[in-house]
């Protein structure tokens, strides 16, 4: 496994440390790979959105 670093605002990190808490996910590590995961499965899906919930610089 390799290690990324990355910066996320902190209300999201709140989130995820509040799903952490309520035992949804064992870390924030797993909670950030399982929405990892869910976003290359809906890459790989032909359902997937047409437009991206975040802006191209």
């Amino acid at each position: 496994m390799e290690r990324v670093t990355l910066r996320i605002p902190k209300q999201q990190i709140e989130e995820v440390e509040r799903m952490v808490e309520l035992g949804d996910y064992p870390n924030r590590s797993e909670a950030i790979r399982a929405a990892v995961r869910e976003m290359v499965a809906e890459e790989r899906s032909d359902d997937r959105p047409t437009e991206r919930p975040f802006a191209r610089a």
